[in-house]
């Protein structure tokens, strides 16, 4: 099942994808895509829905954060045997975590960069979306917490994460840094979640074309891991971390300036794209 919010800030209205890709309506069968709609429960109530029975919504349209509580993002760093081979950085022994303390945006909505950006660069992310919280969570049972996956886009300014104290979150954080979506995609649609095809290009050039294979700590290790440290919520997402082709690894290194486009993608979890404006462009 593929859920989404439809339509313009502050004024999503909720959708499930049919078989053939169209937008049907959901508003009639749920208030929104929040925590309470992320239950095992709520999740198998909406998918008994006959969706040709919905109305259809007629495209173009806005795609927002197909989570409308997002709680904590959690992101996980250097979780990609060749991404800490490209910056020069020995593989983790334990998951490298720290907080994105900015909320969810559409997938396709604009990001605009921090005044005086110097180094903004692309990360193409899964994300895990919490269904059920915990602590202490077991690697057995740790799916039985997920609502499903969502595709995510974990925009930095490498000059505020690495010269500016050493603070990873700094760099993480400006407001429109945290493209998700467009959809969620509950566990049932998503065979093994460490077997897909992630990619992000740059003006139609792609630097990043990888696998989910490459993750040094999986699905499972990662919702048990971090229920050690956190206590899991619904709506909590965690970023799992990005494959090598970043711009800051790159010979000689490239950053996103006012005018680029970046496209994303991973298998089955959709596409975004977004157009990249400097602090002082107009929309």
């Amino acid at each position: 099942m593929k859920l989404a919010r439809i339509g313009p800030p502050g004024h999503e209205r909720p959708a499930i994808l049919d078989a053939e890709g169209r937008l049907r309506d959901l508003s009639a069968h749920v208030a929104d895509i929040g925590q309470e709609a992320l239950s095992q429960a709520e999740l198998q109530r909406l998918a008994a829905i006959d969706v040709h029975t919905l109305a259809v919504i007629e495209a173009p349209v806005r795609y927002g954060p197909p989570v409308a509580e997002v709680g904590k993002i959690i992101c996980i760093g250097l979780n990609y045997t060749d991404h800490a081979a490209e910056v020069g950085l020995p593989v983790p022994t334990e998951p490298t975590v720290f907080i994105k303390a900015s909320r969810p945006s559409g997938a396709n909505d604009t990001v605009r960069l921090p005044k005086g950006a110097e180094k903004g660069d692309w990360e193409v992310e899964l994300a895990i979306v919490i269904g059920k919280g915990g602590l202490y969570i077991e690697e057995d049972d740790a799916l039985d917490h997920v609502a499903g996956y969502c595709l995510f886009h974990d925009v930095s300014e490498r000059s505020y994460q690495m010269e500016r104290g050493g603070q990873w979150t700094k760099g993480k954080s400006f407001p429109g840094f945290a493209p998700l979506g467009p959809w969620l995609v509950t566990t049932d649609e998503i065979g093994d979640p460490g077997d897909l095809g992630i990619w992000l290009e740059v003006n139609g050039e792609r630097h990043q074309d990888g696998s989910t294979r490459n993750l040094v700590f999986g699905v499972r290790r990662l919702v048990s891991y971090l229920s050690r440290f956190f206590a899991l919520e619904p709506g909590d997402v965690i970023a799992t971390g990005t494959p090598a082709g970043v711009g800051l690894g790159l010979t000689p290194p490239r950053f996103l300036k006012g005018g680029d486009t970046v496209r994303l993608g991973i298998d089955g979890l959709g596409v975004q794209a977004q157009r990249i404006l400097a602090w002082e462009d107009p929309r």
